[in-house]
């Protein structure tokens, strides 16, 4: 029997041991592979090396998605003089606005709604609301008529006035039509307040220029004013539906008389008054419920109370009656509001609110972080019990102390003054009411 020759050995040797070789490196292969899905499994598979349950996996999925749809959270606030907080709207709220005969608060917010408010409600445990819808548009600004039997706003992207008439059904409710034309398009900057004078004579808006425009209610302009003030800040029209007012970067007040005929014909706007003392821009400005006081807040970092009661054709000026501290101006924007009997001032400056008695310029009370958003809007009502603030999702109300305190130190000052009986007796059932209505807040002096 014959051996085989050596190099036939060899290379079958050589085979032999790279066929070892291959079989090795793809054992180890798999290991690595399996110990990779083990560390790190895949979106299929569970830690385990189980698939996941495809039912599981899209219910996963669907949380996810409705985790991220979900709204943020409502900002909470609490307070010993917070009186209610209404909080139907599912977006931020940029505006509201008491009706006339004080039964109803109008709020606009970016939810393409309306919701119009019974102030009756207020204090009840639920709040009813009546719901208006703006079609493919949404309202940032909202203003009753006179009449509350309409009101108007201003459209976000249509950059107009849209009327809305309020018609009463049967049950009590409202069904609000829009009318079938909006106001035509003039402003040529962003419309900064709007506003309608209680005479039903003229609707005024003004843009962040220097633009103000006065209209019928036709949506025909009777004039256009150019406030000359390097931008507007804030416009409005006094509840005397006398006058327009408007403060931007200047450090004064101007205010218009928009002047009709006998016959209710329009006829002119004339330059009335100003308000000067300020150093610096004014943010705001408002007016008392008679139109004879008016007060304004500044970069100064001052607010200022005035007498408006004047004879401006015969060249009177306003008279300053108080100036108070307010450094917050300074700093920021701000906003404020003057109680209808101009004895409570209300200032806010990002989410938080400081009420000062207007006789003394003392500051009274102070809310923090009342919103998680700075405060777009602040209100009295007609009546002077609440203030009103919005600045998310919700309307906040506080109860007025300082109008309570104000009407208590205002009643014994007449009393001592007071010699017929029947005064006396009016006038000390009104400091009693005053003082019950303190002592069940918890906020009677003694």
């Amino acid at each position: 029997m014959e051996l085989p020759q050596m190099p036939e050995l060899m290379g079958l040797s050589l085979l032999l041991g790279l066929l070892a070789l291959m079989a090795t490196a793809a054992v180890a292969r798999g290991w690595l592979r399996a110990e990779e899905e083990i560390c790190s499994p895949s979106a299929g598979q569970k830690a385990n090396g189980f698939p996941l349950d495809k039912s599981l996996k899209s219910k996963k999925q669907k949380q996810q998605q409705r985790i991220r749809k979900e709204k943020p959270q409502q900002h909470n606030f609490t307070h010993r003089l917070l009186a209610a907080a209404l909080k139907s709207h599912s977006g931020n709220i940029s505006c509201m606005d008491f009706s006339s005969n004080g039964k109803y608060l109008a709020t606009c917010a970016d939810d393409r709604t309306v919701r119009i408010w019974s102030t009756k409600d207020f204090l009840q445990r639920e709040h009813r609301s009546m719901r208006a819808n703006v079609e493919l548009d949404h309202a940032t600004l909202v203003r009753f008529s006179p009449d509350c039997r309409a009101f108007i706003v201003w459209l976000a992207s249509g950059d107009t006035l849209r009327v809305f008439k309020m018609t009463k059904r049967e049950d009590g409710g409202y069904t609000f039509t829009a009318t079938p034309e909006d106001f035509p398009k003039k402003h040529k900057a962003p419309v900064i307040n709007i506003s309608i004078a209680d005479t039903g004579k003229f609707i005024m808006t003004a843009s962040s220029d220097t633009t103000i425009l006065i209209w019928n209610l036709k949506g025909q302009v009777l004039s256009t004013i150019n406030t000359n003030q390097m931008n507007n800040i804030h416009a409005t029209i006094s509840p005397c539906s006398r006058f327009v007012a408007s403060c931007g970067f200047t450090p004064d007040v101007k205010v218009w008389e928009v002047c009709f005929g006998k016959k209710g014909d329009f006829q002119e706007v004339v330059r009335a008054f100003e308000l000067k003392g300020h150093s610096a821009a004014v943010h705001f400005f408002a007016f008392s419920n008679d139109s004879r006081r008016m007060v304004s807040v500044s970069k100064d970092g001052t607010w200022k109370l005035w007498d408006t009661d004047v004879e401006y054709k015969k060249q009177q000026d306003p008279y300053l009656l108080r100036t108070g501290r307010f450094e917050e101006a300074s700093t920021m924007p701000c906003r404020l509001a003057l109680s209808p009997d101009a004895q409570v001032l209300a200032l806010a400056s990002g989410s938080s609110i400081h009420l000062y008695n207007t006789r003394r310029g003392e500051k009274e009370e102070c809310f923090e972080q009342v919103h998680g958003e700075c405060i777009t809007d602040l209100s009295f009502d007609i009546t002077g019990r609440f203030l009103a603030s919005c600045g998310d999702r919700a309307v906040r109300l506080f109860h007025n102390t300082p109008g309570h305190r104000a009407m208590v130190e205002e009643m014994q000052g007449l009393l001592k003054r007071a010699s017929n009986e029947s005064t006396r007796q009016r006038l000390q059932q009104q400091l009693s009411q005053a003082q019950e209505a303190l002592k069940s807040l918890g906020a009677l002096k003694k």
